[in-house]
């Protein structure tokens, strides 16, 4: 028995110093570099397919330099999955979805507990590559089944204790992703609860916030 009670400690404190080498080996871009490629991505998330097309080789680039980086590989998947909606073309909106998703669930399996210190932006890390992975997520076709995943990830977001903290234009995105998924899901209650907290809250997305409010039925 203390043979065995040995060999646990003796993993946990393994896992524990795997962690700290593995976040020692993972810098952040510095923001002078990422502030470009995030506003290329805020652009391209509008859907034009310049800044599609700009932010995804912006993103790839940066993460050739930090290819360890989770919040890097989190855009460039979500980047290369809006190329999809550039072409006409099937088998290559297939493969752009199916390249940018590879790379959400790559960046998803590379998260440990100390991505929950901010990576980018002042963001926790383990909070910005799930809210990017469940917002493309919930973005592609229903036959790709990534709908049921989207939702839970939002979820986990949502009720992190770490969002409190979250600077608050990132918190006023996941409040506004939420309430947009509700009002689709006609959980209308929810989705006001949501806008509500937007507007209380007086995030950057607050007049959007009023707008959509103002549409939901009563």
């Amino acid at each position: 028995m203390p043979l065995l009670r040995a060999f646990k400690i003796g993993r946990r404190a393994a896992t524990a110093i795997a962690s700290l080498v593995f976040a020692s080996s993972v810098w952040a871009i510095p923001e002078a570099q990422f502030q470009p490629a995030f506003e290329l991505f805020m652009q391209a998330s509008k859907g034009d397919d310049g800044s599609i097309v700009r932010s995804a080789e912006a993103f790839t680039a940066l993460l050739k330099a930090e290819p360890g980086n989770p919040v890097l590989m989190a855009y460039a998947g979500a980047a290369t999955s809006m190329k999809a909606n550039t072409t006409l073309l099937p088998w290559k909106k297939m493969g752009y979805a199916e390249d940018g998703m590879a790379l959400l669930d790559k960046a998803l399996a590379l998260l440990t507990p100390a991505h929950d210190a901010p990576l980018q932006r002042g963001v926790p890390a383990a909070l910005e590559v799930r809210f990017v992975a469940a917002s493309t997520f919930l973005g592609v076709p229903g036959f790709m089944n990534r709908g049921t995943r989207g939702t839970r990830l939002l979820n986990e977001v949502l009720s992190s204790p770490l969002l409190v903290s979250a600077p608050l234009g990132f918190r006023g995105n996941v409040w506004m992703k939420a309430a947009t998924v509700a009002t689709n899901d006609k959980h209308i209650d929810e989705a006001r609860k949501y806008l509500t907290l937007v507007i209380q809250a007086n995030a950057p997305q607050a007049d959007a916030a009023r707008a959509q409010l103002a549409k939901l039925p009563s």
